[in-house]
């Protein structure tokens, strides 16, 4: 194959930046004569830091702006938090390699060390998933929520603004920055289910593009593709959108595939979590069988009202 430049489109956070340059470094060191330019891209959700996710449309804001460009030629390839993704993708697009998966969980930062089982009644929280919300006020009704944006610089910061006991942020971000001595307590799936492709990278390319999809195809992590394909098709199969409080985690045990889902109601009380096991070589249909389990249970009837408790909130 001819030797050629490429085009690596991200968000501009530090983190997105830091994560481009993951995938940057990884394609050069494929193929040593390959020019990446990494293209940062404003998008909407960079552009709404005082609103919640769930207020202005989701977390599908962090890649409109990044997959209109992909499909205008002006970049060759996005490089995207996993969790970021949309259940659908544009037309046009698709999922190419999804790279390692780095730390899956969320991470606790206290300001004063304490785990969470050991935060002061009514402790203060900031989050900016309504995921983590839910699944933290079934363990502790009496905890307060406080809605949190901006850069994970930014919300560490907070802790103190705000007079925060904790925050709680992905563990693989804080590591990818080099932040992970801040990390309390890394909150296992039995407390809170990461979200739905948590600590995946995802480059997302154009369908008819093969000379891109060639020079990429060798950064892709077949467990971790495995693993997060499971978790998408349970979401696409409920139907939910990424601010949905809904959560899936995968986990590869030889050619098995261990899938735990949950689907929760707003204010935490009502929450279903079901596991299944199926073959690592069929994720779709681990997924959707998983789906398909939690909504015999009243999944469906849960995701409804929160949809409509959302759009009445967004008015």
């Amino acid at each position: 194959m001819r030797n050629h430049s490429v085009k690596l489109g991200t968000r501009g956070s530090p983190l997105a930046l830091c994560q481009a340059g993951l995938v940057t470094e990884e394609l050069r060191r494929r193929w040593p004569d390959l020019e990446v330019t990494i293209v940062p891209i404003k998008t909407s959700g960079d552009k709404f830091l005082d609103v919640a996710l769930s207020q202005v449309g989701g977390k599908g804001l962090f890649v409109k702006e990044i997959e209109e460009a992909l499909l205008d030629n002006r970049i060759d390839l996005a490089v995207h938090s996993m969790k970021d993704l949309p259940a659908e993708l544009a037309p046009g697009l698709r999922v190419g390699p999804v790279m390692r998966r780095e730390d899956p969980l969320d991470a606790l930062i206290a300001r004063n060390g304490l785990r969470f089982t050991d935060l002061p009644h009514g402790a203060r929280i900031g989050t900016s998933s309504l995921r983590r919300q839910v699944q933290l006020l079934h363990r502790r009704p009496d905890l307060q929520i406080v809605p949190l944006r901006g850069n994970v610089q930014t919300r560490l910061n907070k802790l103190e603004t705000l007079n925060l006991e904790a925050v709680v942020l992905a563990a693989a971000g804080l590591i990818r920055l080099g932040l992970q001595d801040r990390i309390t307590e890394r909150l296992q799936p039995g407390v809170c289910l990461p979200a739905i492709g948590q600590g995946a990278l995802a480059i997302e390319i154009r369908e008819d593009d093969q000379r891109t999809a060639e020079r990429v195809e060798t950064l892709d992590h077949r467990e971790t593709r495995q693993a997060t394909m499971a978790e998408r098709a349970f979401l696409r199969r409920l139907g939910g959108s990424c601010v949905t409080p809904i959560a899936a985690f995968g986990q590869l045990e030889g050619e098995t595939l261990v899938l735990t889902g949950m689907v929760a109601g707003l204010d935490g009380k009502r929450l279903l979590r079901q596991t299944v096991v199926g073959e690592a070589g069929a994720p779709e249909q681990v997924g959707q069988t998983l789906a398909d389990r939690l909504l015999s249970m009243g999944a469906g009837e849960i995701i409804r009202e929160v949809n409509a408790q959302l759009s009445e909130k967004r008015g």
